[in-house]
């Protein structure tokens, strides 16, 4: 298991949008992932979850992976953190 916190640097926050892009990432990968904000912990594969977080502009977050390809799974995490959820496909 790893962790690594990450910020929401797009100024609308995750709406309907980003959280679409983030399950599309997470669903790429056979670990489990979950994001922590508070007492919250939300599945990533999960589009009303993450929603769920009211995760706003500059909001940080635990991003949780465990599994066979955690270290991937975390590293396309934060990279779709860093280019503000727009996709790389």
């Amino acid at each position: 298991m790893i962790s690594k916190e990450l910020t929401v640097e797009n100024r609308a926050g995750i709406h309907a949008r980003p959280a679409t892009q983030i399950v599309k990432v997470a669903a790429r990968y056979k670990s489990d992932i979950f994001f922590e904000k508070d007492t919250m912990k939300i599945n990533a594969k999960s589009v009303m979850g993450i929603i769920t977080l009211g995760a706003t502009y500059r909001t940080k977050l635990t991003c949780i992976c465990s599994g066979e390809d955690e270290n991937e799974a975390i590293q396309a995490m934060t990279k779709l953190f860093a280019n503000r959820f727009e996709a790389d496909d």
